[in-house]
């Protein structure tokens, strides 16, 4: 039998509170309300019941001492305080970069009663959040029918076995489950996208009919119900049972960092926005934030592991979230590990870069303006080229045999650049088309998905875009996002480019902002740290090449101006780390308004970030003749940069010239390479060796040479 719910149990919708002056909302009420207005209400509240006794108002602050609108760490209640002996079949796991809990064993070892939640309060609150945060692993629905609907949570009724509240998670769909008057009720919400390696926040949000589902901060999903739910769900004789249904067969086979229940508010505005959405904190028990260990100090207090896994291939990303990963390099021969902002050499084979010879002519469909070059697993090395002509198009070649050798056509519209990345296991192209169709009042630009089935790549998704220059892919906390440098509008060079995001419903990329840009040329996406960056290589305002260029930083879900540069008609950024110090490198093409000639020998600049001062501050000065790219490379401990000269002012036949890194002397000039009409330098490696290929916007040979060393 449950206790007559004193005031702090009452919520909107009870039959007690419908003359109520006043509500409680969330635990700010009781935390900032002065002791004078609760004398006064509660004088209203005895005139309008008529029977307050002293008695009543002793329990009524005795329930509000209990804290019962503060969050409630579900957790927290399972796991031993410390110095206890710790729960056994209890792993802590360290997956991307955050810590959970794998749960096992026994249902009684992860459960508690009600009554230790609700001192004062017999009644499950009528108003609440529930904030899950998990990763649950990525499995097809055949393999995940076998465990079909997994409890997160549930609240049981001891003598009937009766389930008061669920929370139960299927393929693609979240349940919630409670005990009505007129027997279970469920609501359900559907195209949950759990199951995907990834980690999650949810926050459930359950008042009266409605019950609103927001998952890593995103767009909020409402439903409505005719029945409310109860407000007199009786907790007396019930258990929390932590990952399973007491005696439902199985448990929770995912990760669980985070399980609180919030009485009385929608936990949504506490947490976001946020910087990491998927991992937003509303309350988290202390042995996931640091590294617990025994009273000795040496032994974990939990069975601990961390997700490690050998990446091979080309360089992958090193951040936080692939920090304690391997990369084994099976072209440079060399071992390494993420400190979480570098790729820390175990073992490397030291090599030394001798001279450049010339390897192969690569004839091209058309005019080049640009190289993409990449690896798909089990397939090999591809190089596409951005072609001017539109038939037969831009090409795609394969590396076979020591060469690369055409593979496939693809019809494109003066293309700029190609951009290859990956969401997921899926593999895309991204082209940039500088011109619209013949037959089409709008310029389009194309994202071609890689076809397991036919081995080759295949429209995927269009997308509106405006004399397109340049794609740039990246993801930030398993977010995926593609950038486009719109560089001019007719005659309009200051117009919007557009940041794209992956939207894992649809499986589109969708309009995630827009960041006003003059004649952008070029986007580069790098980051320092925990914090991520974009830069814009600004050409054109109209009038002038002598214009900023910005640098935006991620802040709250959205880029947002951290410092402009000026530069002289920039075409491309390149950043790179050389030890624990960052650069960026401008190629700037040209000196030019309205009012003068152009100048085309004119220097382009290398910054590097002061962190004392925030900022990127000016390093070192190159001379160069209308630069549209610069390129980092690295062979054995020694670091280089190659820039691709295009015109002196009277001529495209020009040497584009390798520099090396030189500690103090910053980067000097070691090999000269001449080339014709150079756009692009690519390097990359294959068991033959290391190369460099660039592209010529003037005529239809792009060249491959190798690096000899020794």
């Amino acid at each position: 039998m449950c206790r007559t719910p004193p005031l702090c149990c009452l919520h909107p919708g009870d039959t007690h509170s419908d003359s109520l002056p006043w509500r409680l909302t969330s635990q700010l009420d009781l935390l900032e309300t002065s002791e004078d207005f609760w004398e006064t209400n509660l004088d209203l509240w005895a005139e309008t019941q008529g029977s307050l006794e002293t008695g009543s108002r002793g329990d009524m602050w005795a329930c509000l001492g209990a804290g019962d609108l503060l969050p409630l760490d579900f957790l927290a209640q399972v796991l031993p305080a410390g110095g206890t002996k710790p729960l056994s079949d209890v792993r802590m796991i360290q997956s991307q970069g955050a810590r959970g809990l794998q749960l096992a064993g026994s249902q009684e070892a992860l459960s508690f009663s009600a009554s230790q939640l609700f001192t004062n309060c017999d009644y499950f609150p009528s108003e609440f959040s529930i904030v899950v945060t998990l990763k649950i692993p990525r499995l097809s629905n055949k393999s995940f029918s076998l465990q079909r609907n997994e409890y997160i949570l549930s609240l049981v009724e001891e003598d009937s076995d009766r389930l008061l509240i669920g929370l139960r998670v299927s393929p693609e769909r979240l349940h919630f489950l409670f005990g009505g008057p007129s027997g279970r009720k469920r609501i359900t919400f559907r195209a949950v996208q759990l199951a995907d390696n990834s980690w999650h926040t949810l926050v459930l949000a359950v008042t009266g009919h409605y019950a609103t589902l927001t998952v890593d901060c995103g767009m909020s999903v409402e439903l409505v119900r005719e029945q409310p739910f109860p407000s007199d769900l009786c907790t007396v004789n019930s258990t929390f049972y932590i990952g399973s249904r007491r005696r439902w067969k199985g448990m929770f086979s995912g990760l669980l960092r985070q399980l609180v229940l919030l009485p009385g508010s929608d936990a949504t505005s506490r947490m976001c926005p946020s910087m990491f959405p998927r991992l937003s904190v509303l309350s988290i028990p202390q042995i996931l934030l640091t590294m617990p260990l025994s009273p000795t100090g040496v032994v974990p207090l939990y069975p601990y592991e961390a997700e490690v896994r050998v990446t091979m291939g080309t360089q992958p990303h090193c951040s936080t979230v692939e920090q304690g990963q391997l990369w084994f390099d099976i072209l440079g021969r060399g071992l390494f590990l993420c400190d979480g902002v570098v790729w820390i050499p175990l073992l490397q084979e030291k090599k030394r870069l001798n001279y450049v010879e010339d390897y192969q002519d690569l004839y091209t469909n058309s005019d080049t303006f640009d190289v993409e070059v990449f690896h798909i697993p089990s397939q090999g090395l591809f190089a596409a080229t951005a072609n001017r002509a539109a038939k037969p198009g831009s090409g795609i070649y394969k590396w076979v045999d020591g060469k690369f050798q055409m593979y496939q056509n693809i019809t494109t519209y003066e293309a700029r650049a190609w951009k290859y990345f990956t969401v997921g296991s899926k593999m895309f192209l991204a082209v940039a088309n500088f011109k619209g169709q013949p037959d089409r009042d709008r310029e389009e630009s194309m994202i071609y998905r890689w076809n397991n089935r036919k081995l080759k790549f295949l429209l995927y998704q269009t997308v509106e875009t405006h004399s397109a220059q340049d794609w740039e892919a990246f993801s930030i906390q398993e977010e995926h996002f593609l950038v486009v440098a719109n560089h001019r509008q007719g005659d309009n060079h200051n117009i919007d480019s557009v940041i794209y995001r992956w939207n894992p419903g649809t499986k589109l990329f969708e309009v995630n902002q827009t960041i006003e840009t003059s004649g952008a040329y070029d986007w580069e996406f790098f980051s320092v740290g925990p914090y991520q960056f974009l830069v814009v290589a600004n050409t054109l305002n109209g009038t002038s090449t002598n214009i900023n260029s910005n640098i935006y930083i991620w802040l709250g879900g959205t880029f947002r101006p951290f410092q402009s540069i000026k530069t002289a008609g920039a075409t491309d950024w390149e950043m790179f780390q050389i030890g624990n110090r960052y650069f960026l490198a401008v190629a700037n093409s040209q000196s030019w308004n309205d009012r003068g000639p152009s100048l085309y020998n004119i220097n382009s600049t290398i910054y590097e970030l002061n962190v004392m001062t925030q900022t990127f501050i000016k390093f070192q000065d190159i001379l160069t003749s209308s630069a549209v790219d610069w390129e980092f490379f690295s062979v054995g401990e020694d670091k280089f940069l190659v820039v691709a000269n295009s015109l002196d002012g009277s001529s495209f036949s020009l040497n584009s010239v390798i520099y090396r890194w030189q500690g103090y002397e910053g980067f000097v000039p070691i090999h000269k390479l001449p080339t014709i009409g150079c756009t692009d330098w690519e390097y990359f490696n294959t068991t033959e060796g290391s190369f460099l290929i660039y592209s010529s916007a003037t005529s239809p040979l792009s060249k491959v040479f190798k690096l000899n060393t020794y």
